[in-house]
């Protein structure tokens, strides 16, 4: 049985807010879970940053607030300040996605510094 760890719990207790749909919308609520210097490499290949993806979720009604499934999340201490988790995500369509984030200890907080995600395909039976 894995032991007990507050920092990597912290980290995924961030990552599953981030999933929130409800969350995603709000500009307060995103803000605050995103590290002031956050990026990212996107599903799509594209470089997104901290404003840009503010502005991208906090939108209208855009892809990104859409309903995610998260599966397989695991994550691991690298450092006093620093959380690495690794998870899958599922979309209504299908869509599957490889997940890495690193989390980091602020004042404010665990916050998401980096985060990548690679799309995937099922391995076939």
């Amino acid at each position: 049985m894995p032991e007990h760890n507050p920092a990597v719990e912290a980290a995924i207790m961030g990552e599953l807010r981030l999933l929130d749909a409800e969350v995603r919308r709000s500009l307060e609520r995103l803000g605050a879970l995103l590290h002031p210097d956050f990026y990212e490499f996107g599903s799509s290949g594209r470089l997104w940053d901290r404003a840009s993806v503010l502005a991208e979720l906090t939108g209208k009604d855009v892809p990104g607030s859409r309903p995610l499934t998260a599966s397989r999340m695991k994550g691991v201490q690298l450092a006093p300040d620093l959380v690495h988790l690794t998870f899958d995500t599922e979309e209504d369509s299908g869509r599957r996605v490889h997940r890495s984030s690193l989390w980091r200890r602020t004042e404010d907080g665990w916050r998401l510094y980096f985060h990548q995600g690679t799309p995937f395909r099922p391995d076939p039976e």
